[in-house]
């Protein structure tokens, strides 16, 4: 089973119950206000770039930043009628952004990705201004839970989500002291639990075919019983979940 599109993944995630909510509570806590210049660090396809360019008004700018030029043809394609927004290419770990011009800055499910966490939290410390606010949200994947009868399979597939299909996996639980070594004061530390009852639906969001094939290919799963596994999900009432972090800091 093959990968999926990442900036089709990114959106169809950001659209979906889950997605809204979580993404509704971290541009509330962001607290953007009109004339403010925000910064979405790994801003991917684009998807919060909108809402964010909606709340800085006609005054602020907005400023997204990626290093994939897939994804920043998509986040152009997709403010390219929003003038107040900035897209530019770039590393979260090297941020295009002058030293102290940032009001609020916000990264999302990118810091379980990049080589050195505690490096891109220093740029957004040098980016952003005295009283500026920011905010991280970040999964924990040793939280990933699956149910199945088969209890040991369920927990060799988080063991493996946890080991080998993220590289920083646990970052969400290390936002709070992250921030504090980057330099920020973490204002508020918020777990939310985004819950699927939809088994097609958290097949696209976690994984769950494709990062068992992957296990099995470790072994960390037997072939036969991931699949018994697998085909099991679709067998009646199906749940599954894993806890976002979200932190706010001030500067």
């Amino acid at each position: 089973m093959s990968r999926p599109d990442q900036a089709s993944y990114m959106l169809r995630a950001a659209a979906s119950d889950v997605g809204r909510l979580y993404k509704r509570q971290l541009l509330d806590l962001l607290d953007v206000r009109e004339g403010h210049t925000v910064l979405d660090a790994g801003c991917g396809p684009g998807a919060d770039l909108p809402a964010l360019a909606e709340r800085v008004g006609g005054t602020g700018t907005v400023i997204g930043v990626d290093r994939d030029p897939a994804m920043l043809a998509q986040a152009r394609e997709r403010t390219r009628q929003s003038p107040r927004v900035e897209v530019r290419e770039g590393d979260v770990l090297d941020l295009p952004v002058d030293a102290g011009t940032v009001d609020r800055a916000k990264t999302d499910r990118v810091l379980m990705h990049v080589d050195d966490p505690a490096t891109a939290l220093a740029q957004l410390h040098r980016a952003t201004r005295p009283g500026a606010r920011v905010a991280l949200a970040e999964p924990d994947w040793d939280t990933l839970i699956v149910d199945s009868e088969d209890l040991e399979t369920s927990r060799a597939f988080t063991r493996y989500t946890t080991t080998e299909a993220v590289r920083h996996a646990t970052v969400g639980r290390r936002l709070p002291r992250l921030a504090e070594q980057a330099g920020f004061g973490v204002e508020a530390v918020l777990a939310t639990t985004p819950v699927f009852r939809d088994v097609e639906e958290a097949d696209h969001t976690l994984g769950l075919g494709r990062n068992m094939e992957a296990a099995v290919a470790a072994g960390y799963v037997d072939r036969e019983r991931g699949r018994r596994w697998f085909t099991s999900l679709s067998q009646g009432a199906f749940f599954a979940s894993f806890t976002l972090v979200t932190v706010v800091c001030s500067r």
